[in-house]
């Protein structure tokens, strides 16, 4: 066998894998783990957080203009002496908060 033939073979191969990578990561969008880091880190901004949860599943939300992809998740945090709880949408291409509704 011919090394110029071994060697064409392996970089085609990781081209391939490469590109199927590249492919896959444009349209799977952030992992909820990332969505909830972002959530996390916006809510730090006015106060501690004591919990958080984030659904792992994605959800499609309809708006009268058009429809996103979505994680529902909560946040738990201090307010002073005061706990409060909220539950917040994010768009889980970019993370970012599309609703945020205070439970407590």
């Amino acid at each position: 066998m011919n090394w110029k033939h071994i060697i064409g073979g392996v970089v085609v191969g990781v081209a391939a894998s490469y590109i199927a990578k590249e492919a896959i990561s444009k349209n799977s969008g952030l992992s909820s783990e990332q969505v909830l880091y972002i959530a996390k880190t916006a809510f730090k901004e006015k106060g501690s957080i004591n919990g958080s949860w984030i659904n792992m599943e994605k959800e499609t939300l309809h708006t009268v203009d058009s429809s996103f992809t979505v994680y529902r998740g909560g946040i738990t945090r201090m307010n002073g002496d005061t706990q409060e709880v909220f539950e917040f949408v994010s768009d889980s291409e970019t993370g970012k908060i599309i609703d945020i509704n205070q439970l407590s």
